[in-house]
């Protein structure tokens, strides 16, 4: 990419005024690169010389100055500007920018792909929502995150595996065994009490009818005085269901769905990773629990692993799945995209990790914020009487998975975020996914008129296209390759539809200011290959979020 040209120019430079004695010989810090807030400063800007001036001994301006003079001339480069108090401003050629066109049509589906992943193993594990209940709106932006995150580094070069990690185990699959039992006794003319800590909400009852009509009342008697555990069993798979189908709806569908089950097997993950803390000597019984005595590595507190009960907790389960994502799947790297709610949590998996063998630094951790709803200046509770909750299907059902999607990607992941229903189901402006789906479907019908016409010309004058909203139109669509590896670094998918937007905003204000189709034969045919750019560019940026492109509105 241009940008990593001109850091390499700089660098070259700073070596050349080294050694030719204007500045003084040491080590440079990276040299960073950024986007002038102001179009007039520039297409670029480096602030070295800010950087390196203590170490120069020199004033940030007579850095820049003697950088300036040794960055040799490229043909991309139009000029190069030294601005107070020590930048150095770069702005691209025309010409160069306009045949930037011609890539990105050429280019087509694939303009941005870079293999920086170089085959890298990642495994991308987000929701895992215990299988006790539907998918809530907070999930639903997990769910987007981490999806559309998957969807880049894939597009990057990345060998990215979905995962879903199902608690099929444990406590809370118990309790909910017996408040299904409950539900399912009802049908039957039985009134057995839920479970104090149980499940209230209304699916359980649709879970128990849908067991009714298919089994009768085979699960009726008790088995030693416990509901059958083959109760439990069916209505965990039905809900699994019923969450694939939610996420599917969302546009999320995963390579794998790992059962908490498959840890607990004997001489599974669960004991080797067990074993390893207790070799490790970092294990002791204490008030009848078994406890990892991490206070020894660092952590403020032990932390228990098996409760009084014989039940492991849900931290020493998690030690065991990430022993198995890194010692027996051998994943290269691990992202979790939790909820903020298990901030807590991160510190002691990664100390766990590194005592059973794998590298912490290989976990990635990534937390996102809660959801609020809202129809318009009125907060719309997430959580009704009787357990029931505001489902990702309710919100689906009522926006759309495009604006679902979009709206849950709009805010960085360590933001809570409103979530305007009313405004996500508007046909206007003011919806910014409608605002960029709709710049594509305009793009898309001006394209089929031109292709109806026979407008479009071999080897177009791109040159041209020198009116500022052209140049600022294509100046953005190369911005592209440079937002998908910022999504990487940062793991923030956020990045993705506010460049939609304000790619979208670009090519309004062309559109507003430069007429597309006109008398002028050879401005039309460099317009309409603008517009194939454009177009290209937006059904990726799109496609990456999972959001689709339409045609016609």
């Amino acid at each position: 990419m241009i940008r990593e040209k001109i850091v390499s120019l700089v660098s070259t430079a700073l070596n050349s005024a080294q050694d030719a004695g204007e500045i003084p010989h040491f080590v440079s810090p990276e040299i960073t690169i950024e986007h002038p807030q102001r179009i007039e400063h520039g297409d670029f800007s480096i602030n070295l010389p800010l950087r390196i001036q203590g170490l120069a001994k020199m004033k940030a301006i007579d850095v820049a100055n003697i950088l300036q003079k040794h960055i040799e001339p490229y043909s991309a480069i139009e000029k190069i500007e030294v601005a107070h108090p020590g930048f150095l401003n770069f702005y691209l050629e025309e010409t160069w920018v306009c045949d930037q066109i011609t890539s990105i049509v050429n280019a087509g589906d694939y303009f941005a792909f870079s293999d920086i992943g170089n085959g890298t193993n990642v495994q991308i594990e987000y929701v895992s929502a215990n299988p006790t209940g539907p998918i809530h709106v907070g999930n639903g932006r997990g769910a987007a995150i981490g999806s559309t995150l998957a969807n880049v580094m894939d597009f990057l070069g990345f060998n990215v595996q979905q995962e879903y990690y199902v608690n099929d185990a444990g406590t809370q699959v118990s309790i909910f065994g017996r408040t299904l039992y409950a539900r399912y006794a009802e049908l039957f003319g039985k009134q057995i009490q839920i479970p104090d800590n149980g499940y209230p909400g209304a699916y359980i009852i649709e879970l128990a009818k849908n067991i009714q009509e298919q089994y009768g009342d085979a699960f009726l008697e008790l088995v030693d005085n416990e509901p059958n555990p083959e109760l439990g069993k069916i209505g965990i798979d039905l809900q699994l269901t019923n969450i694939k189908d939610d996420l599917s709806a969302i546009g999320v569908d995963y390579d794998s769905w790992f059962s908490e089950q498959s840890l607990m097997v004997k001489g599974g993950a669960y004991d080797t990773s067990l074993k390893l803390l207790m070799d490790a000597k970092l294990v002791l019984k204490r008030e009848g629990a078994i406890w990892f005595n991490s206070s020894d590595l660092g952590e403020s507190k032990d932390n228990v692993l098996i409760r009084s009960d014989g039940q492991p907790t849900y931290y020493a389960t998690d030690i065991a799945y990430h022993y198995d994502k890194f010692l027996v799947r051998k994943f290269d790297r691990v992202i979790d995209i939790w909820g903020a709610d298990h901030q807590g949590h991160v510190s002691r998996v990664k100390t766990a990790l590194q005592t059973v063998g794998g590298d912490p630094d290989s976990l990635d951790v990534l937390l996102y914020q809660l959801v609020n709803l809202r129809r318009g200046d009125e907060i719309v509770p997430l959580s009704k009487r009787a357990g029931e909750i505001v489902t990702l299907r309710n919100v689906i059902d009522e926006v759309g998975a495009d604006a679902a999607r979009f709206f849950f990607l709009s805010s960085s992941a360590n933001q809570t975020m409103d979530f305007d229903l009313e405004l996500a189901k508007s046909q206007s402006d003011e919806n910014p996914v409608y605002y960029v789906q709709y710049a594509h479907a305009r793009i898309s019908s001006i394209l089929v008129k031109a292709e109806e016409d026979s407008l479009f010309k071999s080897n177009p004058k791109l040159s041209l296209l020198n009116h500022p909203s052209e140049q600022l139109l294509i100046r953005k669509l190369l911005l592209l390759p440079e937002i998908l590896e910022n999504v990487i670094a940062d793991l923030a998918p956020h990045h993705l539809p506010h460049y939609s937007k304000d790619l979208a905003t670009a090519f309004h204000s062309f559109y507003t200011q430069c007429r597309v189709i006109s008398e002028d034969k050879e401005l039309t045919a460099a317009r309409l290959i603008l517009l194939q750019a454009s177009q290209i560019v937006l059904a990726k940026t799109l496609g990456l979020m999972g959001i689709s492109a339409p045609r016609k509105m």
